[in-house]
């Protein structure tokens, strides 16, 4: 991008505002980003103690997100669990393998598609998935333990409301 071009469009619709708040991602925080920054710290929160729940279990965070599109879709083309993860094509096959090789799903072929493989949890992939609910209960209640009563339940219906905007898309 040419010289003169950069300083133009750092100058042009950029209000010139000198009382603007600036991030701290500290609470009180003022700025813009607040609320971003805000949630960003309550998931690697919120992250820790689920991937200390699944720990001891063998799998990770991206492993779970898996096998709960799995048990919610049934068998789903690796494209889409992809899309439903967040993950890239390259990391929706590594994270498949990992859990093909634990012997959590398996892959099969999808009929009129040769290129396409459906993944399928296994048995073996559905006890792991109850046993993890089972783990992640205490840990569970000891993320929300500095919430007053009825606010655990207030803050997940924000969050709901927040990540699944009516239209669709979170």
């Amino acid at each position: 991008m040419n010289e003169q071009l950069y300083r133009g469009l750092m100058t042009a619709d950029v209000p010139h505002r000198t009382t603007a708040a600036h991030a701290t991602d500290r609470p009180g925080d003022a700025s813009p980003f607040a609320l971003g920054l805000l949630l960003r710290r309550a998931h690697w929160h919120a992250a820790s103690v689920m991937t200390e729940a699944l720990r001891p279990l063998g799998i990770e965070l991206r492993h779970f997100a898996v096998l709960i599109e799995l048990v919610n879709r049934g068998a789903t083309v690796q494209r889409d669990l992809a899309a439903a993860t967040g993950s890239d094509k390259a990391g929706i096959m590594r994270v498949v393998d990992d859990l093909e090789r634990k012997g959590l799903v398996v892959r099969k072929a999808v009929p009129g598609d040769r290129r396409a493989r459906a993944v399928e949890i296994t048995s073996q992939g559905l006890e792991l998935f109850e046993a993890a609910h089972v783990a992640a209960e205490p840990l569970a209640e000891r993320l929300v333990a500095e919430l007053g009563p009825g606010e655990p339940e207030r803050l997940a219906d924000l969050l709901t409301r927040f990540a699944h905007r009516s239209g669709g898309k979170a």
